[in-house]
């Protein structure tokens, strides 16, 4: 479908988080700050779990490909946001407007799919261990890995098309640092009916479900934690949820007042606010707390710096010989 509109609008200014000149400068030094680090963190996460063999387990699959979407979920919007930052023309096209909404929409019903598959892998290793490598086998990790990327992808596309099949006459500027449903919908002077409730149906369904999958999970869990005589035991087992555990209550936290309510100007404002937290604190953080709590990631990145510094001492000198 091409990306068109009845209207004469091809492009659209972004007003990016405040108005202020004094603060371009600054928070532009910020969010390079945050997106730097959120680029090596996680995808330091996914050559760490590659290179390392004895991470080479469906938990860490998971992880690796979470490590991927939240990689690809701040470079969705970060690049267009920072350089806005610095240019007085602050516009985004509208194939590039259909494209960032589409690809933050798509991640996020991804990243949904990617926690329930995570807890699903977690309650398996600690609710039937004996059975693990047979329930989680290759060709399993591979379908729970795939569903979330397809089903993200088809529904963003849906959420996407229906946004942009409205018509835009009453403005180009868009309250927000990115392309988001929400203030797009503000913009638009035709019936927005579908649009609107496709959005809400969308986001509690899929915020439902996924989260439906996820509790559940951990209900089982904690119950076959309970159990464990030892102290020692229930708490190995515990370690090994922590993670995920906080991981999920920082993206869910965040976003059960976003998708789940009629914009009005009062929740586009709000919406800009919980968006920095999803967009740029999730995706640093999640790095951070699977490996600072996590003994076989450090155990692994040491692993892989000792080899490596072994191999440069072990390397002939190079000869000056032809």
């Amino acid at each position: 479908m091409p990306i068109t509109n009845d209207s004469a609008i091809t492009e659209f200014i972004l007003l990016g988080l405040t108005d202020r000149p004094e603060l371009q400068t600054l928070l532009f030094g910020l969010f390079l700050l945050v997106y730097i680090v959120t680029l090596f963190g996680n995808l330091g996460m996914i050559v760490l779990i590659r290179l390392d063999s004895h991470l080479h387990t469906p938990m860490y699959f998971f992880l690796s490909n979470l490590a991927f979407v939240d990689l690809c979920y701040a470079s969705n919007a970060t690049p267009r946001m920072l350089a806005n930052f610095l240019l007085e023309k602050k516009t985004i096209t509208f194939a590039g407007c259909f494209t960032q909404c589409y690809i933050f929409i798509a991640l996020l019903l991804t990243e949904f799919y990617m926690l329930a598959a995570m807890a699903y892998d977690r309650y398996v290793a600690i609710c039937n261990p004996l059975r693990y490598s047979v329930k989680m086998s290759r060709q399993v990790c591979t379908c729970l890995v795939t569903f979330p990327y397809v089903y993200g992808f088809s529904d963003g596309l849906l959420q996407a098309i229906l946004t942009f099949r409205l018509i835009f006459c009453r403005s180009n500027v868009i309250n927000h640092f990115y392309c988001a449903d929400p203030p797009l919908i503000k913009l638009s002077c035709s019936d927005t009916y579908v649009k609107e409730h496709a959005m809400l149906i969308s986001a509690g369904f899929n915020l439902s479900n996924s989260l439906t999958i996820i509790l559940v999970s951990y209900a089982f869990i904690i119950a076959t934690i309970l159990r464990i005589k030892s102290a020692e035991g229930r708490h190995k087992a515990f370690s090994t949820c922590g993670s995920h555990m906080v991981s999920v209550t920082l993206f869910y936290g965040t976003l059960f007042c976003m998708y789940v309510r009629p914009p009005t100007d009062k929740t586009v404002e709000e919406s800009k606010i919980i968006a920095v937290i999803y967009t740029f604190v999730n995706p640093v953080l999640n790095p951070l707390i699977y490996s600072v709590r996590n003994r076989d990631v450090k155990r692994a990145l040491k692993n892989v710096l000792r080899r490596n510094v072994v191999t440069k001492r072990t390397l002939p000198p190079l000869s000056n010989k032809p």
